[in-house]
This record gives C-alpha cells, structure tokens and sequence, in this order.
C-alpha cells in the first residue's frame, strides 16, 4: 500500500494571501483617516444644539458611514440664545429714530422741558432782533430829519413851531428848554439858566436811551444762562444713559448711544439758542450808543438856540432908549 505525500504547494498560497491583505490594508487606512475628521466635525454641531431631538443622535450613529444620502447640511441649524441676544441688544441702537425729532420724542421728560425751554428762548431772541431792528432803524430815520430842521431854525421860538409833532424827540427837547426858560425868566444870570436847560436836555438824553435799551436785556439773560441750562439737560440724559446701563448689565455702547444722542441734543439746542443771542445783543448794544449819540447832537443843538436867544435877550435889555428932544 502506497502513502501519498502531502503537497508543499499551500504554503506559498498563503503567504501570498496575507501580502496582498497586508498591502489591501494599507492602501485603504488613508482614505479611512480622511473620512475620519469630517465625521468628526458634525459631532460638536450635535452636541451645541440644545433643542434637537435626543432621537437624532441615535439615528446618524445607526446609518452606514459610506451612505451619501444622508447629507448633515439638511438638517436645521441650532443657534445659541447668548448668541441670539447679542443680535438684540446690538440692534437696538439702530431701532432708534436718531433724528433730531426722533430724539426729542425718546428723550425723557426733564430733558424734554430743557429743549422747550431752549427754542422758546431762541423764537423770543429772534422776536426780539426783528422787532428791535425796524425800531432802531426808524428812530434813527427821524431823529436825522428833526436835527436837520433844529439847524435850520435861527430861535428856539422857531424850532418849536418847525417840531410841532407830539411824541417826537425834537418836540420833547425844544419844549422841555422853552419851559424852562419860562420858570427862569426872571432870573438874572443866564449861565445858572444855561446849565439848568443842559441839566434837562441831558437826562432826556439817558431816558431816550434806556427806553431804546429795553427787551436787550433779555438777550442777555439768553446768551449767559442758556448754555448752562442746555448743560443741564445733557448731565440728566446721561445720567440716565448710566442708570440703563446699570439695568442692563451690559457694557454694549449700542444700548445706551441713543440716550447720550438725546442728551448732547439740549446743549445743542442751548448753543444754538446763547449763540444768536449774543451776537444781537452786541450788534444792538453799537446800535443803541449810536443812537444816544444822535440825541446827544440833537439836545446840543437845542442848547445853541438856548444860548443864542439868552444872548438877544441881553443885548436888547443893555441898548440904550433913545429919548426926544425938543
């Protein structure tokens, strides 16, 4: 009976079969440490969603890693809340109307009577300069054409008949003169009567002045105190700029930007006001020392005829009388 031999002839079959295993495996480990990280990067999007379905999970760990219907882009996006209410309180100065009418309507109350103040303060000085103007230019106008007619006058008799008009300033300076001639006449130094007519005519001179000078005052009182009381209303805005941002806890200059734009508003408001105020007071004030000048040559030329006529009035009392003889 003949042993049959086994054969050597599996050995090498094997050997060959782990080579190309071997080699099947390393050609196949890159493409595997590929797909690796983008698997990788959809398990943080999962897990900072607060609001998905605990069934989903379960779901993508189920599906096959090589199935390309199942696409991570489909699925809704979850946003943070944190991130959510920073969108918000970002926003929020942007809702605002940040016109100069929007923000005199979001500003607060004591803000709000600082800016009525403030133009009503501002429609008085404008008032003032408009008014003010017309009767400064028309005072001066007359008082060039009465001192014209005083100097064509020769007597205070005559000047008196040429400023017949009641409520003129020449009627008032050559009346007030006449009438006091008339107290002195009986007096026998003409320079106690001279310096009494200079006295008159020099405190009509100051009246016409101060009553030219009323409402200027006014601009004043404006231009010094309206941009404190604008200041003030700025301090309370952002005062209560701060208090929100105490509130909110939140140091985003968005929420409280519209409130400091609201504030700066009334010193805004206040310079815009003081400003005008002051430039017309000055203009005014020149105007009114010219004006007193012109009176001031106006009671001069009163005081000349004064002079004149006391002169007459001497020489004819020392003319000798002639007497007839024969």
């Amino acid at each position: 009976m003949t042993r049959i031999q086994p054969s050597a002839s599996p050995t090498p079959s094997r050997a060959w079969r782990a080579i190309a295993a071997l080699t099947l495996s390393l050609v196949l480990a890159p493409v595997a440490m590929a797909d690796e990280p983008t698997a990788n990067s959809n398990t943080p999007a999962a897990a900072s969603a607060p609001a998905a379905p605990a069934a989903a999970p379960a779901a993508d760990t189920q599906a096959p890693a090589g199935d390309a219907s199942v696409k991570p882009a489909d699925a809704p996006a979850a946003v943070d809340p944190s991130v959510e209410a920073l969108v918000e309180d970002t926003s929020l100065g942007m809702a605002h109307d940040l016109s100069p009418w929007g923000m005199y309507k979001n500003a607060d109350i004591v803000v709000k009577i600082v800016m009525i103040g403030l133009a009503i303060a501002s429609i008085i000085t404008w008032t003032i300069w408009i008014a003010k103007g017309f009767e400064l230019m028309g005072a001066k106008r007359r008082l060039r054409g009465e001192i014209a007619q005083l100097k064509k006058s020769a007597t205070l008799k005559e000047a008196s008949e040429v400023s017949n008009k009641e409520g003129t300033l020449a009627y008032t300076l050559v009346h007030d003169a006449l009438e006091e001639m008339r107290l002195s006449a009986n007096a026998r130094e003409k320079e106690g009567i001279k310096e009494r007519v200079s006295f008159r005519l020099e405190r009509l001179v100051h009246a016409s002045g101060r009553t030219m000078s009323n409402g200027t005052g006014v601009l004043a009182t404006i231009g010094s105190t309206a941009p404190f009381v604008g200041l003030f209303g700025t301090v309370w805005g952002i005062m209560n700029s701060f208090i929100g941002i105490a509130k909110t806890q939140t140091t985003n200059l968005a929420v409280v930007a519209p409130g400091i734009a609201e504030a700066l508003l009334a010193t805004a408001l206040g310079l815009v006001a003081a400003i005008p105020a002051v430039v017309i007071y000055n203009v005014f004030a020149r105007s009114i020392a010219g004006y007193k000048a012109q009176v001031s040559d106006a009671s001069a030329q009163v005081l000349l005829l004064v002079s004149r006529d006391l002169d007459h009035q001497g020489s004819e009392r020392a003319a000798p009388h002639m007497v007839k003889v024969g």
